[in-house]
């Protein structure tokens, strides 16, 4: 605390005034960085959604690429920091209300497609932390394979549940 203090001009003290703990001040800097990240994938609305899927991936990569060793961090924090966690369970769900209300304009979804798309979301953090971590992939590869298989979800959903009906236009 003494450090991010002296980095951002101000006394300690007064840090800990705005944050009484450093999971406190995590919390702000996570909550900060999230609300930045949803606006800059939220869709405009212009071309297909499947255009537009590539847009926000494409923001959300570049992002990431930015950011990567921040993000890795709060990926495998998720997992023993319960904070984090939530935190990251947040985003996925307002990212998945964003997807549901566009595919079927409504938030309240068929179970099976909720499950779909809850999965695709589990594949693409998945997919971009082997991507940060190997470098391997260009993030033009990285951003198809996930438009691939959020098609490939949907084409599940709609096998497994043929009275699904999904809005593309």
């Amino acid at each position: 605390m003494r450090q991010i203090a002296e980095a951002a001009g101000i006394s300690k003290p007064l840090l800990y005034h705005y944050f009484p703990s450093k999971l406190e001040l995590f919390k702000a800097a996570v909550t900060e960085r999230a609300a930045e990240l949803q606006r800059l994938i939220e869709p405009t609305g212009d071309g297909t959604p499947f255009e537009q899927l590539s847009r926000s991936l494409d923001a959300y990569l570049g992002w990431i690429e930015e950011n990567s060793r921040e993000w890795t961090k709060l990926m495998r924090s998720a997992v023993t920091l319960p904070e984090a966690g939530e935190m990251v369970e947040s985003f996925r769900t307002q990212t998945l209300d964003q997807l549901l209300k566009r595919l079927t304009g409504r938030r309240k979804p068929r179970p099976v497609l909720r499950n779909a798309l809850m999965g695709w979301l589990g594949y693409v953090d998945a997919a971009i932390l082997d991507w940060t971590q190997a470098g391997d992939l260009s993030r033009d590869q990285v951003r198809d394979l996930m438009i691939a298989a959020f098609g490939a979800a949907l084409l599940a959903a709609q096998h497994a549940d043929p009275k699904l009906k999904l809005n593309f236009g």
